[in-house]
């Protein structure tokens, strides 16, 4: 089984190699830190299935996960995210994700999920299929900040964090000038004032932890 995993923490990275070699089963694993890199050794070798977080520096997983869909749509992702499973398991299986996991999982669901979506099926735990009927028996009017841009979303919750524009654009490696226009669109999209009324909708919401 060849196994790529992308993460930027260099001991979560260590921990899934870990958990896939003690396995038992051949494993061939390659090991990226950010989504350039990913993308680049995705083209570069086949792959059985890729292991990706969401939050890293730079272009986020979801970016990623819509460029390998699009270049290598036979490629099965799994995403592994610290982030709980209603903030971005309906969004990142939208976006054609093969499963989704906490990083509280334990390592025998994580080997489950991994072995049930290079064989070609989907994988989700039962706290994200709660997530998902939820997402189905919701009204077709769906909430403002479903409406966000994957980018917007992201930069929403960073600003419902506390994070200043200076910090939200050296994380993820925008100007602040951008950063601040993408402020200005979310406020739009979600009919709001100011950041401090995009804490409160956020954590109204369940966007952050």
């Amino acid at each position: 089984m060849r196994v790529l995993i992308c993460d930027d923490h260099p001991i979560v990275r260590k921990g899934l190699r870990d958990i896939l070699e003690q396995e038992g089963t051949p494993v061939t694993i390659g090991e990226v830190a950010s989504a350039e890199e990913a993308l680049e050794l995705a083209r570069k070798k086949a792959w059985d299935t890729v292991v990706l977080d969401i939050t890293m520096p730079g272009r986020s997983g979801l970016e990623l996960l819509k460029d390998l869909k699009r270049e290598l749509p036979n490629v099965p992702v799994l995403v592994l995210s610290v982030h709980p499973a209603e903030q971005y398991a309906v969004r990142v299986l939208r976006a054609g994700a093969s499963g989704y996991l906490t990083k509280e999982s334990a390592p025998e669901e994580l080997l489950t999920a991994i072995r049930r979506i290079v064989r070609g099926g989907r994988y989700v735990s039962p706290s994200v299929g709660e997530t998902l009927a939820a997402d189905l028996s919701r009204p077709a009017d769906e909430l403002p900040h479903q409406g966000l841009s994957d980018r917007e979303f992201e930069i929403a919750r960073l600003l419902a964090s506390g994070k200043r524009a200076s910090e939200i654009a050296e994380q993820v490696h925008l100007s602040v000038k951008t950063v601040s226009t993408y402020r200005a669109r979310i406020l739009r999209k979600l009919n709001l004032r100011s950041t401090a009324e995009i804490m409160r909708y956020a954590f109204t919401h369940g966007m952050v932890d």
